[in-house]
């Protein structure tokens, strides 16, 4: 790392409030960091916000996919890059169809500085079947390399992700907000059937998926959903999905303030995770994303 990386994250690390460092340390495996929040939030106030709500890990996607080294560059060991086929507004609903994306994926991967693929939309009436060429060749770019990939379905029931699952078992999947709209038992046939599928809990809070709550009013865990994450306490993770505003599908053309929000994204996982037995507890918000990317506490690093 150059010496004027190593000054300014040394500046913000000893800047640290007191009541962060009281927080429990927590792993946020679902981070953007895009060119129009870059407009509002520079790289290094982005990890200052991180180290203001004391994430020990942090998994960011960029996009353009470079943006996640830039978080990357000034905390090395916080920061893990996945890499992004997303280059400009709208490649959610197209990046399956471009033929340039394997390229530039291999070419990604041997560079030795991602760790995982993602976020891909994988959207109803967006999207073709899995086995088409550019989702079938980073379903195995992902096997050969042996990283996760990041996927956001959105479909009333989760056939689409349990067909991809379990014709690919040695595929590590990470499912972003567990589905979106899929319920508890929906949730539970995928990671039945699918031993390498985690799921993570990112917008699954008041403010996005609203109709589809994980939480009851006083911001605890449903029965069904606490009963699910008992069933699988080494396979369930937390994220932030740090984007707004969410009252429209997306928000490219405009300056994107979710990094403003980050705090209250987190403060909900922690309210209903703190009333939880302290092993799964401990699981949930930190040690289940560490295992997964072969990672030890950096706290203090």
């Amino acid at each position: 790392m150059r010496p004027v990386v190593q000054g300014t994250l040394l500046v913000l690390l000893l800047s640290l409030p007191l009541q962060a460092r009281a927080l429990p340390p927590l792993a946020d495996v679902h981070v953007h960091y895009k060119w129009n929040q870059e407009e509002v939030t520079s790289a290094e106030a982005a990890i200052r916000i991180l180290l203001d709500n004391n994430v020990e890990l942090a998994l960011v996607i960029g996009t353009p996919a470079e943006y996640a080294l830039k978080l990357q560059q000034l905390a090395p060991q916080r920061i893990i890059p996945i890499w992004s086929p997303y280059q400009t507004p709208g490649d959610w609903s197209t990046w399956a169809f471009d033929k340039t994306v394997l390229e530039r994926a291999r070419s990604a991967l041997a560079s030795g500085r991602w760790h995982g693929i993602g976020e891909l939309h994988l959207i109803s009436g967006f999207t073709p079947a899995w086995e088409t060429p550019v989702i079938s060749g980073l379903v195995k770019l992902a096997v050969d390399y042996d990283i996760p990939l990041l996927l956001h379905t959105e479909y009333s029931q989760p056939q689409h992700l349990d067909a991809l699952c379990r014709s690919h078992p040695e595929l590590k999947i990470i499912w972003a907000h567990a589905g979106a709209v899929l319920t508890p038992g929906q949730v539970t046939d995928v990671m039945a059937a699918c031993p390498a599928v985690w799921t993570e809990l990112s917008a699954r809070d008041p403010w996005r998926y609203v109709d589809n709550p994980i939480t009851d009013k006083d911001g605890q865990l449903l029965p069904e959903w606490r009963q699910l994450v008992e069933r699988y306490p080494d396979r369930f993770l937390v994220g932030s999905d740090p984007v707004w505003p969410v009252e429209r599908l997306d928000s490219w053309d405009e300056a994107d303030s979710g990094w403003q929000q980050y705090g209250r994204f987190l403060g909900f996982h922690r309210t209903w995770l703190k009333v939880l037995p302290p092993e799964l507890e401990e699981k949930l918000r930190l040690t289940n994303a560490l295992q997964l990317f072969g990672k030890e506490a950096t706290t203090g690093q």
